[in-house]
């Protein structure tokens, strides 16, 4: 968005009251101009290999690093927060084997499509009151590092985990940012309130935290479960549990969270069918059916044969019997990602019959990591 060539001060204050009338729960402003200590830590962690299969976080190195990298006019970043704050404990669900857990943030409509929408509205209204202002709005699409300008704008820090807390709304918060051509006034950082606190850490179930504020991404079940494009790993798979889409265990132990509140937001609340959906019913989805039932939402990027993935090892992990024809059908699939995962699954749940079909699996299995699975069943 654009405007004319010599813009008029911004008056911030109307800024907070109009971000809060469009349903952000929190709003603070920071330059644009990013510590050099930020580059230094990307740089250390994309060295370490701790992105995984994540190519772009490389790719786009230089631009994440510095916001004037991706946009050299910009003088200041806005960024701004909703808050999703559950109505429960995300984590009852990962004590009911036969259900499939999904991550908080993906049980509604896509949230980039609800916060970008308002940050457009946000920018038409700053390029009103501030004629001559040009600006650029950002959600979670771009090469931005939200979380360390959340932390310089003083909207919260970003813990052990290496999420963002706040003392406010605890874990649950959604970011988005407004680049601007003009200097504005910066909010004062927030400091760490961590602590000796280690509940994230110690939460985790894959121990994806090397130390504190250091995060492995390949060992991460939020990472495997949606960005790994593979079979997962065996030596993950019985630490994931029934969870089909992220991880929420690190985020949800946090005790700022005795903090948070609801969040206000319609478009943002949990569907009630993907709170604890089953496990039989998730397994018998077709291609149509996956995409029909996560329309509108964040979990159909992943595609049905990643998605089935994950719903086989949470059968693997159930203990379930009655999953068993689920199982025997997925091992049938087009996708040798689904039939692997369901080749591992059977041999959870019914050794002994893994083991009798083991020979006729490999004799009619030509893909390499299914064949795997055939093997370690056949030994």
């Amino acid at each position: 968005m654009t405007g004319s060539a010599n813009p008029k001060p911004v008056n911030l204050r109307a800024l907070k009251t109009r971000a809060r009338t469009l349903g952000f729960d929190a709003i603070g402003v920071t330059s644009a101009a990013a510590p050099a200590l930020w580059a230094e830590r990307l740089a250390l962690w994309l060295s370490q290999g701790r992105h995984g299969n994540m190519a772009w976080m490389a790719d786009t190195r230089a631009r994440r690093a510095d916001p004037r990298a991706l946009w050299s006019e910009a003088k200041s970043v806005i960024i701004l927060a909703v808050n999703y704050g559950p109505d429960e404990d995300p984590l009852g669900v990962t004590h009911e084997p036969d259900k499939g857990a999904i991550s908080v943030y993906a049980r509604h409509r896509d949230y980039h499509d609800v916060i970008k929408g308002r940050l457009k509205t946000l920018g038409s209204w700053l390029v009103a009151q501030a004629p001559g202002i040009e600006l650029k709005v950002f959600v979670d699409t771009a090469p931005v590092m939200e979380k360390p300008l959340a932390e310089a704008a003083g909207l919260g820090w970003q813990g052990k985990h290496t999420n963002l807390v706040s003392r406010e709304f605890g874990s649950w918060l959604f970011l988005g940012a407004i680049f601007v051509n003009i200097e504005l006034e910066a909010n004062a950082a927030e400091e760490d309130h961590c602590g000796s606190c280690r509940a994230c850490l110690d939460a985790c179930p894959t121990n994806a935290f090397p130390a504190p504020y250091q995060l492995d991404a390949r060992r991460c079940i939020s990472y495997l479960t949606i960005e790994h494009p593979g079979p997962i790993p065996r030596e993950f798979r019985a630490a994931i549990g029934n969870r089909i889409y992220g991880c929420d265990d690190c985020l949800a132990v946090c005790p700022w969270n005795k903090f948070a509140s609801l969040g206000r937001e319609a478009k943002l609340s949990a569907r009630d069918d993907l709170k604890r959906p089953a496990l039989a019913e998730l397994a018998a989805l077709d291609e149509a059916g996956f995409r029909a039932k996560f329309a509108g939402g964040g979990i159909k990027r992943i595609g049905h044969a990643r998605f089935l993935r994950n719903v086989m090892i949470a059968v693997g992990n159930s203990g379930e019997a009655a999953l068993l024809p689920a199982v025997r059908s997925a091992m049938e699939a087009t996708s040798p990602l689904v039939r692997g995962a369901a080749v591992w699954a059977l041999r959870r749940l019914a050794p002994e019959e893994a083991r009798v079909r083991a020979e006729a699996g490999l004799a009619g299995e030509r893909d390499e990591d299914v064949r795997g699975e055939w093997e370690v069943t056949k030994a």
